[in-house]
């Protein structure tokens, strides 16, 4: 099995229908090389001042620069682009909404080993889901080419349906190649990882990922996303960063109050029940 690619006027139905087969596909060119390049002009200055990271799971070459909501308006588009948006509320339909879990621009610098494999709901502290319930959805927008010489992130195509904590090589993946402006989407219990960069240029990937709402957020957007720019955003991004209940009874502020009352008072709903 491999990883399956569609085109950018691929349906909502088609790439809901190549995850539940391979556990991700690859949407070619979904944004233009020309949009991708607008991302990079906004990122340069942060990713350049950004550190490595400090273990083998970082990676000692590469960088990892998030809080992408408050540093690049274009990036915002492609956190709310609606092919993707449709296929991760409907991955994650069984909760009642679903929020921004992480932002990151990852540049994987030559020399780069392979990340280890693994799968992004481990974040939740390791937490034993029911197999068949997905609670997380990421995306990795090739800002630059993704081949499999310069760490193009590494997958284990169906692995979304096997047991959870096993132990994987290298070996036992294949690489996503994808050109710039393309999307890879995939549930959180893929395994897969970044790939070693034996190239001389860096390999850098949007990674958006989404989640369900009852959850603890892994990027803090609250602090992420200063108040005097959330206050600039527009409603459907807001409550998608989470200025929305979670649930029924869930993430309301005080006496019962929407959060929205903080950063968009006209938006605010009142009571619970809404």
């Amino acid at each position: 099995m491999s990883i399956p690619r569609l085109k950018a006027e691929a349906s909502c139905e088609q790439v809901l229908a190549a995850i539940e087969t391979a556990g991700g596909v690859v949407v070619d060119r979904l944004v233009s090389a020309d949009f991708m390049d607008e991302v990079a002009a906004e990122l340069r200055p942060w990713i350049e001042n950004t550190p490595t990271g400090t273990d083998d799971f970082e990676g000692h070459r590469t960088r990892r620069t998030g809080g992408l909501i408050a540093r690049s308006p274009k990036s915002r588009e492609l956190m709310m682009h609606s092919l993707i948006l449709g296929a991760a509320r409907h991955i994650l339909g069984r909760a009642t909404s679903i929020q921004v879990n992480a932002t990151q621009a990852i540049t994987i610098g030559p020399g780069e080993p392979a990340q280890v494999i693994h799968r992004d709901q481990w974040a939740f502290d390791m937490y034993p889901f029911a197999k068949d319930y997905q609670v997380i959805v990421n995306t990795i927008w090739a800002m630059t080419d993704f081949t499999a010489q310069n760490g193009g992130t590494r997958v284990i195509p169906g692995s979304h349906k096997f047991e959870d904590k096993l132990r994987f090589s290298e070996g036992d993946t294949e690489p996503v190649e994808m050109s710039k402006g393309s999307a890879f989407l995939y549930p959180g219990t893929t395994y897969h990882g970044g790939g070693a960069n034996r190239s001389e240029a860096n390999r850098i990937g949007i990674s958006l990922s989404y989640s369900a709402s009852w959850l603890r957020q892994e990027e803090n957007q609250y602090l992420a996303v200063p108040i005097e720019i959330a206050r600039t955003l527009p409603e459907d991004l807001l409550r998608l960063i989470g200025y929305q209940r979670g649930a029924y009874a869930l993430g309301y502020v005080d006496d019962l109050r929407d959060p929205m009352e903080f950063v968009r008072p006209d938006l605010a709903r009142r009571g619970l029940a809404h």
